[in-house]
């Protein structure tokens, strides 16, 4: 008998219509994942409505932010999903189009995937406040989530952890995206304290790669040529599906945003 197995992609797209356009539809067509992450639509239903809402055989699920152009979520999945949630509770960050999830519920079993994206604060002092507000928001949705079910969130967080992450993290301690202050709010998730913690899946099975780890290269400058990047594209799990992480990878042949996806393969199977 095969052993079951679930392949799960996460993706910034930087603009859907721009990833589609550079050969992504190709890559998912090989690949075949279960279920494919996306962030930074960029787009509303309309733009997708009938083109983009099905992608190699995976169907789309998604969250658009209000304003056009901006943000917004999605899951392409092969398999049904039991309930799709669009949105974490937050009417600030709902309007952004920050959160989607379906879950995978049997009797045996509640599961969710999630594909989530974080905001930035590198533009100003504000959208640095309105990050700081998310994650105060995001920290008790998930942690009330991981008491009723297993899951595993995809997505852009904006935060690159530990020193190991990024390339330059000694001239970037006071950026957004490697403050203090985001960086403790990761430690804590992950376990810093005495609660059950949430797993970094990378982390778990790469727990000290530096160079081969980055997800995501400025445009400035010769960052992609020079491999000066960051890693701030994560799946974040509950302890038993992160237990079932077998591998990863980080697919840099092709460039279909100014980020790059990351797989994991799961030991389960829907």
């Amino acid at each position: 008998m095969k052993n079951p197995h679930f392949t799960l992609t996460s993706l910034n797209l930087n603009g859907i219509r721009s990833a589609t356009s550079k050969g992504l539809v190709r890559w998912l067509e090989v690949q075949r994942p279960d279920c494919i992450c996306v962030q930074e639509l960029k787009a509303q239903a309309g733009d997708v409505s009938g083109r983009l809402d099905a992608l190699a055989g995976l169907a789309g699920h998604f969250h658009f932010a209000e304003k056009k152009g901006y943000s917004g979520v999605g899951i392409y999945s092969r398999h049904e999903p039991s309930d799709v949630i669009a949105g974490f509770g937050s009417p600030e960050f709902d309007a952004e189009g920050r959160w989607v999830e379906l879950r995978f519920d049997t009797p045996a079993r509640k599961l969710s995937i999630i594909s989530s994206y974080f905001p930035s604060g590198s533009s100003s002092e504000e959208r640095q406040e309105a990050k700081y507000r998310f994650l105060d928001a995001m920290e008790p949705h998930l942690l009330r989530l991981k008491a009723e079910r297993d899951f595993i969130l995809c997505g852009d967080l904006n935060i690159a952890h530990q020193p190991i992450d990024l390339k330059n993290w000694r001239g970037n301690q006071k950026n957004s995206g490697f403050l203090p202050e985001e960086r403790a709010w990761m430690t804590k998730l992950l376990g810093g304290d005495a609660r059950p913690a949430l797993v970094d899946v990378y982390r778990r099975l790469h727990p000290e790669t530096t160079d081969a780890c980055y997800t995501w290269w400025s445009n400035r400058g010769q960052a992609w040529a020079n491999n000066v990047g960051w890693r701030i594209d994560y799946h974040v799990a509950t302890q038993a599906l992160a237990e079932l992480a077998q591998a990863t990878s980080i697919y840099k042949d092709e460039r279909f945003s100014d980020h790059a996806p990351i797989t994991v393969e799961y030991g389960f199977g829907l």
